[in-house]
């Protein structure tokens, strides 16, 4: 027996090392029909950990101080060495991070991968989802910038329309009874500490539900229906590691020289991921001609703006942009269809999956700009659709016409 052998046995007698590598890599046996939309699991995790690694590195002389925040932020720019690559990669990450979420949702849309017996695993998405939009909305006010400002200052107070207790959650929420310095101190603490921390753990038991029930395909056919009679292995499953480790450094060298691209060549993205407002320190006597999130926070807030008040309240608009989300975690429960994959369902959940993202694009386009009577016409009809999409669910998959699913993986 080799010392290296002796050392892992000693290891493996105090911690399950070796038991949790074969159970989660090289003893997993995921589907072998697994197409390139599964490259964006493992790339957002490597986002989370490219964001948690430059933000140590940017807190470590930034100053969340309302006299100071945008002079820190500067100085990481121009004095730290190469500080200005560890921020562009952190504000390129926080916006890549959603591109590579929303891809992999738009994956389990397509496949099902929110079905029986996956739910908890869609649900802890979800939650995920939640815990990343509010990391980024607390790390967008850290800056100190114009729309920093201004746009936390819209955010915080949609909490207002609240009947009865909106004026004390959005004091509570800020810490003032403006967005001020208490304001950036505690979403300092929770942008860097708590909320890194929910996420991590969320991103723990999203891994482990998965890991239990086993990964969904492109076919949406379970593989552990036929196993071998006697290593129980499943016939249509291969081994995680080495052969989708492998693989999935292929989307990890492909998405490495995007992100670098980005953050080489264009950074700011055109304002899409920078604005130019954020570039001038915060003036709360100076209100910005147009306040806009940035693009990933878009499509709800044209949902919110599509609702018109209620006797002067936004209460309303809150309540959509609200339940816009809320509606992701029931969608196991509306999907009424005998299959899964988007391959055997029929024409009308394909139109349907069309207009959603149709519907959910225009509203992130509509949610640049300001508001007019014709964009406001639009983004009501894109939220019609959108809403739709999942009230209707129950109906129009329990009547669409489906293909039988094979009864292995097709490849």
């Amino acid at each position: 027996m080799s010392a290296l052998q002796k050392v892992m046995g000693w290891v493996d007698d105090r911690f399950p090392l070796t038991a949790t590598y074969k159970a989660h890599l090289s003893e997993y046996y995921a589907p072998k029909n697994f197409n390139f939309w599964y490259f964006f699991g493992s790339l957002a995790l490597l986002v989370l950990v490219l964001q948690i690694v430059t933000g140590i590195f940017l807190t470590m002389n930034y100053k969340p101080d309302a006299e100071l925040a945008f002079a820190s932020v500067e100085y990481i720019m121009r004095d730290v060495d190469w500080g200005w690559l560890i921020r562009y990669m952190h504000s390129t990450g926080a916006s890549m991070f959603f591109v590579v979420v929303y891809l992999h949702m738009f994956r389990g849309l397509m496949y099902g991968s929110y079905r029986k017996p996956r739910e908890l695993i869609w649900i802890f998405g979800v939650l995920i989802y939640l815990a990343l939009m509010a990391e980024a909305f607390l790390g967008y006010l850290l800056p100190w910038g114009q729309m920093s400002f201004w746009g936390a200052q819209v955010i915080v107070n949609l909490f207002a329309a609240v009947p009865f207790i909106g004026d004390d959650l959005s004091i509570w929420i800020r810490g003032d009874y403006v967005t001020a310095d208490a304001t950036l101190d505690r979403f300092f603490a929770f942008h860097v500490i708590a909320l890194p921390l929910v996420l991590i753990a969320l991103v723990a038991v999203h891994l482990v539900a998965l890991h239990e029930v086993g990964s969904n395909n492109p076919d949406g056919v379970e593989i552990k229906k036929h196993k071998d009679p006697v290593t129980h292995i499943p016939l249509d499953g291969i081994p995680f590691h080495p052969y989708y480790t492998v693989k999935d450094i292929v989307g990890v060298i492909v998405f490495l020289m995007v992100f670098s691209a980005i953050v080489f060549f264009g950074p700011e993205m055109g304002g899409y991921f920078l604005e130019a407002n954020n570039f001038v320190p915060a003036d709360p006597l100076k209100t910005p001609p147009h306040i806009a999130p940035l693009w990933y926070f878009t499509p709800f807030y044209a949902i919110l703006r599509a609702v018109p008040p209620l006797f002067g309240s936004q209460f309303p608009g809150v309540v959509a942009m609200g339940l816009s989300i809320v509606l992701m975690f029931f969608l196991p429960w509306l999907d009424r269809s005998k299959v899964k994959s988007i391959r055997y369902r029929g024409p009308i959940y394909k139109i349907m999956l069309a207009l959603f993202i149709v519907s959910f694009i225009g509203l992130g386009y509509l949610g640049l700009l300001p508001s007019t009577p014709v964009a406001t016409i639009f983004a009501r009809i894109f939220s019609v659709i959108y809403f739709l999409f999942f009230l209707l669910m129950p109906w129009y998959t329990s009547i669409d016409k489906t293909k039988p699913e094979p009864e292995r993986v097709t490849g």
